[in-house]
């Protein structure tokens, strides 16, 4: 049919262009964040473009649900503006009619909505989440640039290491290493000819092999020199619990569903809620594209992202609801999305008749009674 195969391309057409520049501008942003936490020491340097790729993955879902939506309302108010909303009101199509070919252009990218929230969305905080506390977790000496001087973590120790470790050897390792350490009444030169980290069980102990120890007492001035063959210190590092501290944004959805906890239920209201909001906001956006034709402005639009934001916060709200007890997933998902699908309903029932209104024919005058 002429009309849906028209709308369809047009819906299309819009879709793809606006998440091309969601995306640009989204990837811009997380890029410029993720280089910044990596010259600030929180992420690995070589690890930006996985992060990067990580968190694209993750929002995808919202830029594709906000893509349709603004794709949705573009079209339908270019036609507006065009006339073209007229000629089909005219020819007996009603707003209503509109619904199916934007239902039949949409399926495909709620499917992919689906997909990214229930299955990817997990996969990429969990190894988000991964790669950060495996550059945490590595040693100082790991993250000390060779020929640098850099501090440790806790800023009592300053690393010096001459070149890296040889080839083959694991993270953390590194040979000439050098360390001053500075105590509240006492400082100490540490020089190895190499350098590594171990752990056991929750502690993290720091290797040096074939070196010199000196220490200085600063208040009675008293040095002591040592050497050594095998040096083993606790480090102030420890290993952290990976399964016990998973978040539930990066725990799969069949989990979640299978051991109920607060938190996980406030994730699953939250997943399952973007869903049903990407569903009731292609509905609205058939709702929010009329516009006057007469106007050059483009106020629908404006009201369609400011209709967004506000289900998109609500959604982040009902997440915060099931968290603390107040309300449950069921009660969440069917007030605000029931909700939501009732206003969008209500608002085209109204666009509807108020357009069949508009465009009914009158019926003709009668002719005035001539004069006498």
């Amino acid at each position: 049919m002429l009309f849906d195969s028209t709308v369809r391309r047009e819906l299309a057409r819009a879709f793809v262009a606006t998440l091309v520049v969601m995306l640009t501008i989204v990837l811009t942003t997380f890029l410029i964040r993720t280089v910044g936490q990596a010259a600030d020491g929180a992420v690995a340097p070589q690890d930006v473009v996985l992060l990067l790729g990580y968190a694209a993955i993750g929002n995808l879902p919202i830029m594709m649900t906000l893509s349709l939506f603004v794709a949705i309302v573009l079209t339908l108010g270019r036609m507006y503006r065009d006339s073209e909303m007229a000629i089909w009101f005219s020819s007996g199509i009603g707003l209503s009619r509109f619904v199916a070919p934007v239902l039949r252009t949409g399926w495909p990218v709620l499917l992919a909505v689906a997909v990214l929230l229930l299955v990817v969305w997990p996969w990429g905080n969990r190894n988000t989440i991964e790669l950060r506390d495996r550059y945490q977790q590595r040693s100082d000496l790991s993250r000390v640039t060779p020929g640098v001087f850099q501090s440790s973590s806790d800023g009592l120790r300053v690393f010096f290491t001459e070149r890296e470790g040889p080839v083959g050897t694991g993270p953390g390792q590194a040979r000439n290493v050098f360390i001053l350490t500075q105590q509240e009444h006492s400082e100490t030169v540490t020089s190895a000819r190499a350098g590594r980290l171990e752990t056991e069980g929750d502690d993290r102990y720091l290797v040096l092999d074939r070196g010199q120890r000196n220490d200085v007492d600063q208040q009675t001035g008293e040095r002591t020199l040592s050497s050594f063959e095998r040096y083993r210190v606790l480090a102030s590092e420890h290993a952290a619990h990976a399964a016990d501290s998973t978040p539930p944004k990066a725990t799969g959805t069949l989990e979640l569903i299978a051991q109920p906890t607060p938190r996980g239920e406030a994730e699953l209201t939250w997943r399952f809620g973007l869903l049903l909001g990407a569903a009731n906001l292609m509905v609205l956006g058939v709702g929010l594209a009329a516009t006057n034709p007469r106007r050059a402005s483009n106020w629908n639009l404006l009201f369609a992202l400011l209709a967004f934001f506000i289900y998109y916060n609500l959604i982040n709200l009902s997440q915060a609801w099931v968290a603390s007890g107040r309300l449950g997933v069921g009660t969440v998902l069917l007030a605000l999305h029931g909700g939501a699908f009732a206003v969008a309903v209500g608002l085209l029932w109204w666009r509807d008749h108020a357009t069949v209104l508009s465009f009914r024919p009158r019926k003709p005058r009668s002719p005035l009674p001539a004069a006498a």
